[in-house]
């Protein structure tokens, strides 16, 4: 996710029509006025210490023993990866080889007719895009490397002016869902503001001692350019173009956690989670793999890449009562620590809003 590096404020204003037929957001029937209001902790900080999460983690309360009580914090936190379906509108299709790829806003397009060399603006062409209007390369780039070339310029200029900030070097793959072909490759940095689909793994790193189940958490380094100091998994990262989730986890667990490619090969796929989320010029599409690895006791992991500052293991109903009460997690990372809540038997189906719960955290197209 990358909220912090969307500083370009939309000019354009419409309501929600042209996209709707194709985007969808998950409404929920769940009231979130208390959970909005019930934190007691600021909803983004990075400038906590672990002694505030595990005081916040222990505190006495009836959902700390039983994080399945009440779930309306964590809709909350759910909705926070899920913003501005009012502004479908304000976006226009990205075309490719006649597919959409992704969705550009009306505003971020002025920077582009300036490279009309590379990008056309079509209207009522040969696609069918509701409303007519979509963005698209120039013919003569046929060939997924030439595009990849000839857009990674106008990514430069655009990343020199601070336009797209926070420049990666790091390519992903440019395609309509997951197992199709990527027709180009493009700078992560720069995929918000393509309305890309974006695809990354996670992974719950976690130990049972005693009958209690606890997860390996992380403090992102403050030196990070994306959420420096926030909570974060053991394990995460996004799924750059050429490499499978798996070897993606395996090369992600070296790095972040020092944990070795014979135990990274022991992580199971659990399934997806996916949001939509717009803020300004960006609008994010992301599905997360998600991965459970259990760990011996006596395991501790130790960073290799100078992203993760310190890691603690934390009881499971505690990390479940950081998320409900503070900002201190990275966003999506809210996501993938439910899914597990659900999956290991935290959150019930006696609860009430627990469908609602379930269903939001596969938020429009899970492809």
């Amino acid at each position: 996710m990358a909220y912090g590096f969307c500083s370009l404020r939309p000019t354009l204003t419409s309501l929600f029509s042209s996209l709707a037929p194709t985007l969808h957001w998950r409404s929920s029937s769940l009231p979130i006025s208390r959970a909005l209001s019930a934190s007691t902790v600021p909803m983004s900080s990075s400038s906590f210490t672990w002694d505030d999460v595990l005081q916040i983690g222990r505190k006495e309360s009836a959902s700390t023993q039983n994080p399945s009580s009440d779930l309306t914090e964590f809709l909350a936190k759910i909705d926070r990866c899920n913003r501005g379906s009012e502004k479908l509108a304000e976006f226009i299709p990205f075309v490719v080889d006649e597919q959409i790829v992704g969705y550009i806003h009306k505003g971020f397009t002025e920077y582009l007719r300036e490279f009309h060399d590379i990008f056309t603006f079509s209207k009522n062409g040969s696609v069918s895009v509701v409303g007519g209007d979509y963005v698209t390369l120039n013919l003569m780039f046929e060939k997924p490397e030439d595009r990849t070339r000839a857009v990674a310029g106008v990514i430069k200029i655009l990343g020199d002016k601070g336009i797209i900030p926070g420049i990666r070097n790091e390519l992903c793959p440019v395609k309509p869902s997951f197992h199709a072909p990527a027709v180009f490759s493009l700078e992560r940095a720069a995929a918000p503001y393509f309305g890309l689909k974006g695809y990354g793994v996670q992974m719950n790193g976690y130990v049972e001692r005693d009958g209690q189940k606890s997860l390996w958490i992380g403090k992102r380094s403050l030196t990070k350019p994306t959420y420096p100091g926030m909570l974060d998994h053991l394990v995460a990262g996004g799924l750059p173009h050429g490499i499978s989730c798996g070897d993606n986890l395996v090369k992600e667990c070296e790095e972040e956690a020092g944990i070795s490619k014979v135990i990274a090969d022991r992580a199971i796929p659990v399934g997806a989670v996916s949001y939509m989320d717009i803020d300004q010029y960006c609008f994010k599409r992301d599905v997360l793999f998600c991965y459970d690895l259990k760990l011996s006791e006596d395991f501790v992991p130790i960073n290799q890449d100078g992203e993760v500052e310190s890691f603690k293991l934390i009881p499971v109903a505690q990390v479940a009562n950081v998320i409900r009460e503070t900002g201190f997690f990275k966003a999506n990372c809210s996501l993938v620590i439910i899914d597990f809540l659900f999956r290991h038997g935290f959150i019930r189906p006696e609860s009430s809003g627990y469908l609602d719960l379930y269903r939001s955290l596969r938020n429009g197209d899970c492809s």
